[in-house]
């Protein structure tokens, strides 16, 4: 029988935005100012900008002054470039015809390098950098960002630049070929697939863009936050004890960027933030916890790459975090001698990042913090909610702190779905089956299956595989044909060892979608991407199968079906008959099943 979870209300990219003259104009002056967020320009804001406002008017005015003394949490000081400025480079430089065209992404980059922003705008920009010498965020906010139906989330660029060069001219030159490199993402060829997979075209879209402070600090050639994280009020995943209306909050060291894309980082549930991860042993957990992280570089400049969105950053190891005086609060050290972890740096032995220091002790609130952020957005939406946040911490005594508090969107959860039994998890017709599940429903109207043969698949060969994925994805959308995916790993991963680091617009015909072990890449699942976001508002139906687990695929079975292609590792058949697939979010159970 058909149960219902709790239904959301729809929210339109309108709804999601307030009007733009309430926002100060810029007064050339950022940090300092009188108004901590500004605009440029007479545009709209865009949905990220948007979602900023929400949070200082409604979520952060909620908190009492006292709630939390030691810790300050505000939006981090921002200047938003309203789509006035998009709309005048667009047509000053002739740029339309872009929209449409099939460039590949660095022409594109390159043509916007080139173009001339709006005069006008060009004296608030240099005045802007003129009284700025620290690192700064350029983030893209289009119109359609951050709407629950689409978020369009981390399908658009965000650049960092150190803005520490002594001369102003070559500061105000990286903060514009900054803000080039977000407009020109809008264009990009995984922006054009997000768009044609919601039947929006490509000219539709117009965007606005964040210039902020970086939350962090900085040390030797290195600048970033102790901690970035992800929240989330509604858990997909729920283990031990804890609930799926607990949440869920993941944490890593340095920028945010480890954990929107796809990277090793810790997950706990804010209900129970002392108790043991889910793995089967310390080895596993050393294995599967974060060992490099995302800084600002602040050194000597990087090789001259403007189209290049990581070009002002750098990724170091431990060590370096441990030498930069980072790790005191955030770190477990393994003993040898007794085989456990022990919170903290006291002892000589191989660090993991637990967060163990911080979530611990009842000095360092910052779990009820966060717990409380999430209640605040929650009430603020009227729906479940996903928030971004960095935090830096005093390096010697944890507080005072800083919590920037970087994005707030609402998720999308709810919708009719199916039971699945225990015994229809080991019926005879069964391709695979799983007891870790992603969303909730019912299709059957699958015919074609796209998988990453066992036998082909090497953690190094991964960004080939996402290569002929994207080559069958562009054929089957082509031909209106949706498909069952089935790969290894952690799906849309920046980190090729995890599993095959595809972009959503590689895999965007994918209606349901398969994550499968082996013994040597067995990632924990990701909730913090924005590829999961995605996931989330297309509906597409996920299940994870662990290799050691009960439920094994059916390899055999979908080796003996007709194949329409065959590359150096994906195989594409086609069948007879459409399968039937089945998930019950609330049990947390799936089923694909074939008709013959």
């Amino acid at each position: 029988m058909a149960r219902f979870i709790r239904q959301l209300p729809h929210f339109s990219g309108d709804e999601m935005k307030p009007i733009t003259s309430e926002v100060p104009r810029f007064d050339r002056e950022f940090f300092g100012a009188e108004n901590t967020f500004t605009r440029i320009g007479s545009g709209a804001l865009g949905g990220k900008a948007s979602g900023l406002v929400r949070i200082r008017e409604e979520i952060l005015s909620r908190l009492g002054p006292d709630e939390f003394p030691y810790i300050e949490v505000s939006v981090p000081t921002a200047t938003v470039l309203t789509t006035e400025l998009f709309d005048s480079l667009m047509e000053r430089n002739h740029l339309a015809d872009l929209a449409n065209s099939d460039l590949p992404d660095d022409r594109i980059a390159h043509t916007f390098q080139q173009a001339e922003l709006p005069a006008e705008h060009v004296g608030d920009l240099r005045a802007l950098i003129s009284c700025v010498h620290a690192p700064l965020a350029v983030r893209s906010s289009s119109l359609l960002e951050d709407d629950l139906q689409h978020p369009f989330a981390g399908v658009y660029g965000t650049k960092m630049v150190p803005n520490n060069e002594i001369e102003e001219d070559a500061r105000f030159n990286r903060l514009v070929e900054a803000i080039k490199f977000v407009y020109a993402t809008t264009f990009f060829a995984e922006s054009k697939a997000y768009l044609a997979s919601i039947g929006r075209p490509p000219g539709e879209e117009k965007m606005a863009v964040i210039v902020q402070e970086v939350v962090g600090q900085r040390a030797g050639d290195r600048f970033y936050p102790c901690v970035s994280g992800v929240a989330r009020s509604h858990n997909y995943y729920p283990t031990g004890h804890a609930k799926a209306e607990d949440g869920v909050i993941t944490l890593a060291l340095g920028l945010g960027k480890t954990i929107v894309d796809g990277g090793l980082s810790w997950s706990y549930s804010p209900a129970f933030p002392k108790a043991p991860p889910p793995f089967n042993d310390l080895g596993e957990l050393l294995k599967n916890t974060q060992t490099l992280f995302w800084a600002v570089h602040m050194g000597d400049p990087p090789p001259y790459d403007p189209i290049r969105e990581t070009e002002h950053l750098v990724q170091p190891g431990l060590t370096d975090a441990e030498a930069d005086g980072a790790l005191r609060y955030l770190v477990s050290t393994y003993d040898a001698g007794s085989d456990r972890l022990n919170p903290g740096l006291d002892v000589r032995g191989a660090r993991a990042l637990t967060f163990a220091p911080l979530l611990g002790s009842r000095l360092l609130p910052f779990n009820d913090l966060l717990s409380r952020l999430l209640e605040l957005s929650e009430s603020a939406l009227g729906a479940p909610v996903e928030i971004e946040f960095a935090i830096n911490l005093d390096r010697q005594d944890a507080l005072p702190a800083r919590v920037g508090f970087l994005q707030v969107r609402p998720m999308m959860v709810g919708g009719e779905h199916i039971d699945v039994a225990e015994n229809d998890l080991f019926a005879n017709d069964v391709v695979l089956a799983s007891e870790n599940v992603l969303g909730n429903g019912h299709r059957s109207d699958l015919e074609d299956v796209v998988f990453i043969r066992p036998d082909a698949f090497e953690p190094a060969e991964t960004p080939a595989i996402a290569k002929e994925l994207e080559d069958i994805n562009r054929s089957l959308i082509a031909n209106g044909r949706r498909y069952l995916l089935i790969g290894f790993g952690r799906w849309g991963t920046s980190d090729p060892g995890l599993g095959i680091p595809v972009a959503w617009g590689q895999i965007s015909g994918a209606r349901a979608i398969v994550e499968a072990t082996l013994p040597d890449v067995q990632p924990d699942l990701s909730q913090g991407s924005h590829f999961f976001h995605n996931l989330l508002s297309f509906r597409v139906l996920y299940l994870s199968v662990e290799h050691h687990g009960p439920h094994h695929i059916d390899w055999d079975w979908l080796e003996r079906q007709p194949v329409v292609q065959s590359t150096a590792h994906v195989t594409h058949v086609r069948l007879p008959k459409p399968l039937e697939v089945r998930v019950d979010g609330a049990s947390g159970r799936g089923v694909i099943q074939h008709h013959g």
